[in-house]
């Protein structure tokens, strides 16, 4: 039973280490014009997708990710704009 809640903590820790790294890398990459210009939007998901490779993030679920990551930053980036 150690093992499973070892492993289980490790993944929440990659998880954490993970989103923490998307909003810092996001948030330094966003432009006051980023969701309109494409050029920046696409050098935000090979960031992400950099980011997730990194952290071993599965293949097959990356685009799912990164497409989720660019739908919360367009959310959020109205508070970073003011912070």
């Amino acid at each position: 039973m150690g093992t499973l809640t070892a492993n289980r903590a490790q993944v929440i820790e990659d998880l954490i280490a993970i989103a923490r790294e998307l909003v810092q890398t996001v948030r330094n990459s966003v432009t006051i014009d980023w969701t309109l210009r494409e050029n920046v939007r696409a050098r935000i998901r090979v960031l992400v997708k950099r980011i997730l490779r990194k952290y071993g993030y599965p293949p097959d679920k990356q685009e799912r990710a990164t497409l989720t990551v660019l739908e919360q930053a367009e959310v959020l980036c109205a508070a970073w704009a003011i912070a």
